[in-house]
């Protein structure tokens, strides 16, 4: 099973910028689908953002296209999330996982971090 550890959460004012970390660990992540999903409070689970292990196949949901974006650093075994001209509607707990469903293995996720974006 994937361990993943996120960080970098926080409060910030809107217009501003956060980078969500994610650190892997447990199995190789190669062929793995990454992905940083969010849940604010009364609201489903969404899938913010995904990356292939390899770094192909980005995907973004529409409301963060041009404002987010998903990065993977194979040699250190971390994703990122880098959030741009953060909206209060941003504000949610980001969850890291690793998806390797496709490949007949698990889905594992963070604990989450909190983003909070104030208006």
């Amino acid at each position: 099973q994937v361990q993943l550890v996120e960080s970098g959460g926080g409060l910030v004012q809107a217009g501003g910028s956060l980078r969500l970390s994610c650190a892997a660990s447990g199995r190789t992540l190669s062929s793995y689908a990454m992905g940083w999903i969010r849940q604010a409070p009364g609201k489903e689970r969404e899938l913010v953002a995904s990356i292939r292990w390899n770094g192909t196949s980005i995907y973004y949901t529409d409301s963060v296209k041009g404002r987010f974006t998903i990065s993977s650093d194979n040699a250190k075994n971390m994703v990122y999330l880098q959030m741009n001209s953060l909206k209060p509607e941003d504000t949610a707990v980001y969850y890291c996982a690793a998806d390797g469903r496709h490949l007949g293995l698990d889905l594992s996720w963070g604990q989450g971090t909190q983003v909070t974006v104030s208006s």
